[in-house]
């Protein structure tokens, strides 16, 4: 077992173990220090409402399956809301669903939310949890490796709006995350990838450790390895998390090649998954980077060899302009000014902030290479 403690606004555990959705329920009571009444020995009247997709409900979230009777065993009183899932669902038709069907369930603020699911799953959960009733509590079983490594952890939320990615959103940490590694057995290799773009991310921006890793052993289909790449990226994000939660200042480390990343995402309609864009604008950053002067050690070639080693698709599809414009939504822009993610040397990054104007020249840097 790996339990990796965050020290935020709210203290809780990341625990990641083979099986311990068959415990759940036992692991959610005790991070709550819930206590059974003496009268039934049961919990009382506390409510859980699972919230998943359609696709991850079939897999993970019926009644027989061992995370629901793990928390009915532990005296939960256990609802569930399911949704289609998709990136187009990220919105706040889907909050107001989630908001109407808690109430019509009667809710309180000694109730709780479960994300079951990968990151989109997640950002909506929390965010329904951020406001219903001024905050209840929330807790995270990520399903895919992507939302292990990046959002299930750290406790930011939100949905899309027509004008870009995550703009609306809340700062709202859970009080749990359970990730199990048996999970990772249904996802197919494009969706591994997409958080070993992560991963690599995390080991880019502040532990080499993590690069050596995955370049020496490389084994998608070893849940041990995954779960430790998957810990030491955790490791990283509990770092900058716990130095600037509210993301004013190192905590924006994170976004190397987000900015870029969910440009793509925005002009393919989301048809390229966060962490096949996520590779890409990372490519396309150092890159420029490189090319401009602005790195201490060039980092772009080693960079490129590992993701090709995984064999990401690199080639962006859309021009330095149609990008730029993308980004001019971006959250990382202040007034006439937007700060990017650029590598100083392979683990160490930096803040750079540029003009609006000049953003499309530099994206140019990096495609026409």
């Amino acid at each position: 077992m790996i339990k990796i403690p965050i020290s935020a606004s709210k203290k809780y555990d990341v625990i990641m173990h083979q099986g311990i959705l068959n415990m759940a329920g036992f692991y959610i009571k005790e991070s709550l220090s819930l206590k059974d009444d003496p009268l039934t020995g049961k919990l009382k009247n506390k409510k859980i409402c699972i919230v998943t997709d359609a696709t991850v409900n079939q897999l993970y979230g019926q009644p027989e399956h061992k995370l629901y009777q793990s928390l009915k065993a532990y005296g939960f009183q256990v609802h569930k809301f399911v949704f289609r899932g998709g990136e187009e669902t990220k919105s706040m038709d889907t909050i107001e669903e989630i908001l109407d069907f808690l109430t019509s369930k009667g809710f309180t603020r000694t109730d709780l939310l479960l994300a079951l699911g990968g990151g989109i799953v997640g950002d909506v959960t929390g965010f329904a949890a951020s406001i219903y009733l001024r905050g209840i509590d929330f807790i995270q079983v990520p399903t895919t490796l992507l939302a292990c490594v990046d959002s299930s952890v750290g406790g930011k939320t939100g949905v899309n709006l027509k004008a870009g990615k995550n703009l609306a959103g809340a700062f709202w940490q859970p009080r749990l995350v359970l990730f199990d590694p048996d999970v990772l057995a249904t996802l197919s290799y494009d969706l591994l990838l997409d958080g070993i773009a992560e991963t690599i991310k995390a080991g880019m921006i502040a532990d080499k450790l993590i690069l050596e890793t995955i370049i020496r052993k490389r084994n998608l289909d070893d849940p041990e390895f995954l779960t430790t790449i998957a810990s030491l990226a955790v490791e990283v994000k509990k770092k900058v998390v716990e130095e600037d939660e509210f993301d004013n200042g190192s905590r924006q480390l994170l976004n190397f090649g987000h900015t870029i990343a969910h440009g793509i995402e925005k002009c393919s309609n989301y048809k390229i998954s966060h962490g096949h864009a996520v590779a890409i604008g990372m490519k396309i950053v150092a890159v420029a980077s490189d090319r401009l002067g602005w790195t201490i050690e060039k980092s772009s070639e080693q960079l490129i060899e590992i993701l090709e080693r995984f064999k990401f698709p690199l080639d962006c599809p859309f021009s330095a302009w149609e990008l730029a414009e993308a980004a001019l939504a971006d959250k990382k822009r202040r007034g006439d000014n937007i700060t990017i993610v650029i590598p100083a040397a392979i683990g160490k990054c930096r803040l750079k902030t540029i003009p609006v104007a000049k953003l499309e020249q530099f994206i140019a840097y990096g495609v026409n290479n």
